[in-house]
């Protein structure tokens, strides 16, 4: 069997299994456990499926945003941990971006006593916790407001950020895999994409349960960011394809 028809196999046993284990592909494919993975990584690089521990499943179609309020039950310590790695990497001086996002607001509680930090966001609690607990300046970007995730979206948003240049910008995703970001919600997209054109480092912070969801809207490749912040249960195959990409990787 060439490799095109093993992967197009392949990837209808995961698609009608939704997860399956290294293993299982093993026998019923008659080949090693080193092509599988080849196999598998291939698929993953086009957004196919996704890597998890000891084998590999569908990608979870993202189909709606969660809202703020069930963002905030989610792998709170995960998030608190990515914030106080993402807080380190920030020099004196420095304008940076935070991404509408209940891990982003982990980093702005890490910041509180910055000074000579110009913060950017375009969301509400964010901004509301930064004017009670923050000395940096601070800038919201304005915008169409959407209510379930209190932030700022759409092309006002993105016209905003065309016109000003950020050092380091934050981004958060609700779904990614190794081709790249994507979003349920249009109006996000211009936003996401104006501000990572508009940065001069783009950061994503996102724990591995977002890694492997895909949705409508394809906001950009992954190698577009200079580093990736998340947890240690992202998959080993999905961390060696990242940092293979040139992409600096940090865990948790």
């Amino acid at each position: 069997m060439i490799p095109a028809e093993r992967q197009k196999r392949l990837l209808n046993l995961i698609n009608q299994n939704t997860i399956i284990s290294i293993s299982s592909l093993v026998d019923i494919l008659g080949v090693s456990h080193m092509t599988i993975r080849r196999d598998i990584q291939k698929l993953e690089q086009e957004g196919k499926v996704a890597s998890v521990s000891g084998g590999v499943k569908s990608l979870e179609h993202l189909s709606t945003e969660p809202t703020r309020n069930d963002k905030y039950l989610l792998f709170p310590a995960e998030k608190a941990n990515i914030g106080s790695q993402a807080a380190k990497l920030i020099p004196h001086n420095t304008t940076i971006y935070l991404d509408a996002g209940t891990t982003t607001l982990e980093i702005a509680r890490q910041i509180t006593e910055r000074e000579d930090l110009q913060v950017i966001t375009n969301d509400f609690v964010i901004t509301n916790f930064l004017i009670d607990k923050g000395k940096c300046g601070l800038i919201h970007s304005g915008g169409t407001v959407n209510k379930s995730n209190q932030s700022s979206v759409g092309q006002l948003t993105a016209e905003f950020l065309q016109k000003i240049s950020v050092d380091i910008a934050f981004i958060s995703t609700s779904s990614w895999n190794l081709k790249g970001l994507t979003t349920p919600d249009e109006n996000k997209l211009p936003v996401k994409k104006t501000i990572i054109e508009s940065s001069q480092t783009r950061i994503l912070v996102s724990d591995s349960s977002k890694y492997g969801k895909n949705a409508i809207f394809h906001i950009c490749p992954l190698n577009l960011f200079n580093t990736i912040i998340s947890d240690r249960n992202l998959p080993i195959n999905t961390q060696e394809a990242i940092r293979e990409m040139g992409v600096e990787l940090m865990l948790v």
